[in-house]
């Protein structure tokens, strides 16, 4: 179980940001060992080898956000950062059928959603260039996440119509033209293997038209899943039959979590989760189901094995595997045509735009170092009171060795920190309007009622500073505010700067509702990031406690606690 708050809080009180080595993230090499799938266990298997049974493997992957390339992976160990090579289609594609033949006639591969955004190809193409490689790893279960959205309702339903997997999801539905009511995809999937039946239910976050910009789902409608997932256990179950039931989720670990303990999904056997990366190595026990998440950007694939005899479970066993290239080697089919995707964008993607002296990372939910670039950046040009962006969880991190100095960051770098180019944009509120907007976003991380978070991370700034206590009541979260140094005044009136989120009202930056004088500034944040990069390379952001809490680690990973789980 997770350790007591009241400890936490004795501990942090205690130590410090330099105290921990938060002023530069510790890079330090690592021989990590990554546990194959254990075929002796399953050769030792009595009823296996007798023909009484047979396995079942399901490989899951999600929230691949496009990373087409083996990249620096992020990992927690004995108190420090480690950072691996990890990741890439084309080892990706090795690895998945190198598991899938161990038991070829009765494996499943499924991506969770989160696939075709995350990256320049992907953007630059919106989405097409990515399909043909989903196809090519030969998934069989699709479900679209809540970036899917990202190029708008019709590219989404062109990319996932691409998939030659099969596609599902209970929860979005057509909201205009002849469609409108109509469920956009299947709700769910029933496959055989043998006389074992097993049905899939996909969902996408409901609240994906208030975490990303409005004008992204236009057209679509999302519920949540107490409208209808008993209806569809009670189907699967009751009618067809079948002998498993797994809903395939993109709603986050603690929604999931959340999900879990509802009466609704009695009857469902796992929740195969996505949306906030997680890397759950031991499934999360609910009151009527386990969850799971793979992981992020291609660098894990989970793996569960099924035991059935006479159409009845008798064992699984769950393993995340890292998606590793000394174990496994390129395909080269897949690494041609990753080649070819990016062949368009090549030039443009390559360009050097500047260098780090510190690694630049995005896994910490209080602040990152990934961030604290962005809006310095921000904060540069165009000299505001603060700076904001959103907490954003994609992009893989970009590891600096610190003793041989810095490291390129390239185009295709900065589509991966932000893969949508949105217009800055300026407006002016009063201290006490921040005040509560600081509130309302960190309880749309930290809320107690798991279907009231947004998925994200606490939000990003320059040029303020705020304490924290996470476990507090809704709207008493924050302990004091700091702005330019000086403590807030409610009746102040303050300028901002952050990003403009098509669809949203004119008077609404980055989800601040009735700012004043709001202005489109006629950069976008790209633009200003490589005018940043280019004057002050190389760059050295750090962890330097712009966000502090009472009773959190700056090293807090993971916002699921009470269960037995831990990122790392």
């Amino acid at each position: 179980m997770c350790e007591n708050h009241n400890d936490r809080r004795d501990f942090i009180k205690n130590i410090s940001l330099a105290g921990l080595g938060m002023a530069g993230i510790p890079q330090i090499a690592s021989a990590y060992n990554n546990d194959p799938a254990d075929e002796k266990g399953w050769k030792r298997s009595a009823v296996l080898q007798e023909g009484k049974a047979q396995r079942i493997t399901l490989l899951h992957t999600a929230d691949i956000h496009a990373q087409l390339y083996t990249h620096d992976e992020f990992f927690w160990e004995n108190g420090k950062a480690v950072y691996r090579k990890l990741g890439g289609f084309p080892v990706l594609k090795t690895m998945l059928r190198t598991l899938k033949a161990e038991n070829p006639a009765n494996t499943l591969i499924i991506d969770g959603g989160d696939c075709f955004q995350g990256s320049g190809v992907a953007a630059l193409s919106e989405g097409k260039a990515i399909v043909p490689l989903i196809n090519n790893i030969d998934y069989d279960l699709t479900l679209p996440g809540n970036w899917e959205v990202v190029y708008g309702k019709e590219m989404l339903m062109k990319d996932m119509g691409g998939y030659n997997a099969q596609k599902i999801c209970a929860n979005m539905f057509h909201e205009e033209t002849e469609k409108k009511g109509d469920l956009m995809f299947p709700p769910y999937w029933i496959t055989h293997f043998g006389n074992m039946k097993i049905g899939f239910i996909g969902y996408n976050d409901p609240l994906t038209p208030k975490r990303q910009s409005p004008a992204y789902s236009a057209g679509i409608k999302f519920t949540h899943p107490d409208v209808n997932v008993a209806k569809y256990v009670k189907y699967l179950r009751d009618y067809e039959k079948c002998g498993m039931v797994f809903l395939v989720t993109h709603m986050g670990i603690a929604q999931q979590v959340d999900l879990g303990n509802n009466p609704a999904v009695a009857g469902v056997d796992f929740i195969l989760g996505a949306d906030t990366h997680e890397r759950v190595r031991k499934p999360i026990e609910t009151k009527y189901t386990k969850v799971t998440e793979p992981g992020a950007f291609g660098s894990f694939v989970a793996k569960l094995d099924i035991i059935v005899e006479n159409g009845k479970v008798k064992e699984t066993q769950y393993k995340l595997l890292e998606v590793d290239p000394a174990k496994y080697k390129p395909d080269p089919e897949m690494t041609e045509m990753v080649k070819k995707a990016g062949e368009p964008y090549k030039e443009e993607l390559s360009k050097v735009i500047g260098s780090t002296k510190t690694t630049l990372v995005r896994y910490f939910v209080l602040e990152n170092t990934m961030d604290n670039l962005i809006t310095d950046a921000v904060y540069w040009k165009f000299k505001p009171d603060i700076a904001l962006s959103n907490g954003f969880r994609f992009c893989p991190p970009l590891a600096v060795d610190e003793k041989k100095g810095s490291r390129e960051i390239t185009n295709e770098f900065l589509w991966n920190m932000l893969p949508v180019n949105s217009d800055a944009k300026t407006g002016e509120i009063t201290g006490e309007k921040l005040l509560a907007w600081l509130e309302k976003e960190l309880h749309n991380v930290f809320a107690k009622k798991a279907s009231e978070r947004f998925g994200g991370w606490v939000v990003r700034f320059s040029g303020m500073e705020i304490n924290i206590t996470a476990g507090n009541e809704k709207g008493k979260r924050v302990n004091w505010v700091k702005v330019k140094g000086m403590p807030l005044d409610l009746q102040k009136t303050y300028r901002i700067v952050a990003c403009e989120r098509e669809g949203d009202p004119d008077d609404m930056i980055c989800r601040v509702e009735n700012v004043s004088n709001p202005q489109v500034l006629g950069y976008t944040l790209h633009d200003v990031i490589r005018e940043y990069l280019a004057a002050n390379s190389p760059v050295s952001p750090k962890i330097e406690g712009r966000v502090t809490a009472t009773d959190e680690l700056p090293t807090l990973l993971t916002q699921l606690e009470g269960y037995d789980y831990e990122f790392r």
